[in-house]
């Protein structure tokens, strides 16, 4: 076994964390993995990993290794699929990273129909509500909404969602709609526990007005947000994409819209490196066509 191909083996036993995991994953035997993990260890004299009964981690050594690996196998991938068909042929693995449900309802769909399009290509989504790493993860184009921070990464911006608050008619009718922000402070509101917005409610057209609510619930998901919402707990700060089906359906009512921030941007996030990679340029048109179309508008 190469050099590449043990660092395959080792950063897939540090994803899986553990090695039946990563066999499965790679469709190995487990004793291929174990035996590809220890001669890479023999070969660069380190411990790489942590073993017990239980679970499997990486030493200080392995965790160096793990971020260099990566952007080793990445830029290998990139440099296969230039060469292998040119460059106008989508094939070889494309990594995406989006937020969870704008992943599920509006990047999923253009990865399956890209893969019903190009027989060579694959593809894997990381679907988090938090940033990550796009050049460590080994990532090729991250989906991000909001601004985005300065940096040397390429953006492209596809589109845009809006705030919106929202609560179950039940609960208007119960309590009133709010006309003006601060009398939130006289609702039952629901936060979640995302990177986009805590208590802090923005509003206002540079979203410079800060209204701190006191929540009657703190979920973890957007999903459990809006599925409290519909049960009538209180008042939800979501983005548009996220309510439009609930609001369209009657399940949900939007207030204090004539308050709401500018809306944000949704933007493609990658190395310009993989620029010209054939599965990176399709992914982007195709996610343009769907901003163009106003697919989460």
């Amino acid at each position: 076994m190469d050099h590449f191909e043990s660092l395959s083996v080792f950063v897939a036993v540090a994803e899986q964390r553990g090695f039946a995991a990563a066999a499965r994953s790679l469709d190995m035997s487990p004793p291929a993995v174990t035996r590809a993990v220890a001669a890479l260890e023999r070969h660069l004299g380190v411990t790489l990993f942590h073993r017990s009964t239980r679970a499997v981690s990486l030493t200080d050594e392995g965790a160096v290794l793990l971020d260099r690996a990566r952007r080793i196998l990445a830029d290998l991938r990139e440099a296969e699929q230039i060469t292998m068909g040119g460059r106008s042929v989508p094939r070889g693995q494309l990594y995406v990273t989006a937020p969870v449900m704008f992943g599920r309802l509006h990047v999923l769909p253009v990865i399956n129909a890209l893969l019903a399009s190009h027989a060579g290509l694959n593809a894997r989504i990381m679907l988090l509500d938090r940033n990550v790493r796009i050049i460590e993860e080994g990532i090729d184009v991250a989906v991000r909404i909001g601004a985005l921070a300065d940096s040397t990464l390429r953006a492209v911006t596809i589109g845009s969602v809006r705030q919106t608050i929202v609560a179950s008619p039940a609960y208007l009718a119960e309590r009133g709609a709010p006309t003006d922000p601060a009398e939130l402070a006289s609702h039952h509101c629901i936060l979640g526990s995302g990177v986009r917005v805590g208590s802090a409610w923005p509003f206002g057209v540079r979203g410079d007005s800060i209204v701190d609510v006191v929540p009657r619930l703190i979920v973890n998901s957007i999903d459990a947000t809006i599925a409290a919402a519909e049960a009538g707990v209180g008042l939800a700060n979501v983005l548009s994409y996220q309510s439009a089906p609930r609001i369209a359906n009657g399940q949900l009512v939007e207030v204090l819209a004539d308050h709401a921030p500018s809306p944000m941007p949704v933007s493609l996030l990658y190395d310009p490196g993989r620029a010209a990679m054939p599965a990176v340029r399709v992914f982007i048109e195709a996610m343009r066509e769907q901003g163009q179309q106003g697919a989460w508008s």
